[in-house]
């Protein structure tokens, strides 16, 4: 039953790299089945009648993934990652909405903004922890769940991410984000914060876990660019131009 194996290993890439593209996954489709076709008739034993290994397939595949979630660790690891980009800076905890229009009220903004830039600093520093934990995922991934990514949405890959990946992210990160708030000054920027809105007469009491926050909307961030890097390479595997990928990806 090699052929079998092969099939489901080839079945694996095409499935995950091509949902968006329908007539691109057809040729590829026939194309790949009828090499299987010509192994399965042949009886060989080995892949000589298969134009790419299936090592080379399911590499290119987890390549390909790999370097996407290393592309948005880096971009959001990195200074001003979270900060200064519109679609994941991280606000101020809800909870704080009233303390923070309190403030604006009597000038001090400035303090309210500088615990805003701490929380997205905390996550910035906290975000290289996901990289071993997407390459744990990825190879981890069983056939049932490609099928399942093939079956579903086009963030099918992102959902398993999530899945996957969250808790154990999570973990890793609340650590990293809660001595980083101590480092950069958050608590004491947080303690300021509080004790100027408290001396406030008739103010009513808040409370917010800024470690917490920070790590939801960490992880929110990360999984939003990670659909938006599986959006891409379901368009155009290509677009990660390494060596084994022009050759899996452009052969056919």
């Amino acid at each position: 039953m090699k052929w079998l194996n092969t099939f489901f290993v080839l079945f694996f890439v095409m499935a995950s790299m091509f949902t968006s593209q329908a007539y691109a996954s057809d040729e590829w489709w026939k194309n790949i089945t009828d090499q299987l076709k010509t192994k399965e008739e042949t009886k060989a034993d080995d892949l000589s009648t298969v134009n790419l290994s299936t090592s080379e397939m399911g590499d290119a595949f987890k390549q390909a993934l790999k370097i996407g979630s290393e592309n948005v660790v880096n971009q959001l690891g990195g200074v001003d990652g979270f900060n200064a980009d519109a679609a994941v800076h991280i606000p101020l905890p809800k909870e704080l909405e009233t303390v923070k229009a309190m403030l604006d009220q009597v000038g001090l903004s400035a303090m309210v903004d500088d615990l805003e830039l701490k929380l997205n600093r905390a996550a910035e520093a906290a975000t290289p922890k996901a990289k071993a934990l997407f390459v744990q995922s990825i190879s981890e991934m069983t056939f049932d769940d490609v099928m399942q990514i093939y079956e579903g949405p086009q963030d099918s890959a992102t959902q398993y991410f999530k899945q996957k990946m969250s808790q154990s992210l999570s973990e890793e990160m609340e650590p990293i984000v809660e001595g980083t708030l101590a480092s950069v000054g958050g608590v004491q920027a947080y303690d300021a914060v509080m004790g100027k809105y408290q001396s406030m007469p008739f103010v009513p009491d808040v409370k917010a876990n800024l470690t917490k926050h920070v790590v939801d909307k960490g992880m929110e961030g990360i999984f939003y660019y990670i659909a938006k890097e599986e959006a891409a390479i379901r368009q155009d595997p290509m677009k990660q131009t390494t060596a084994l990928l022009q050759k899996v990806f452009g052969s056919n």
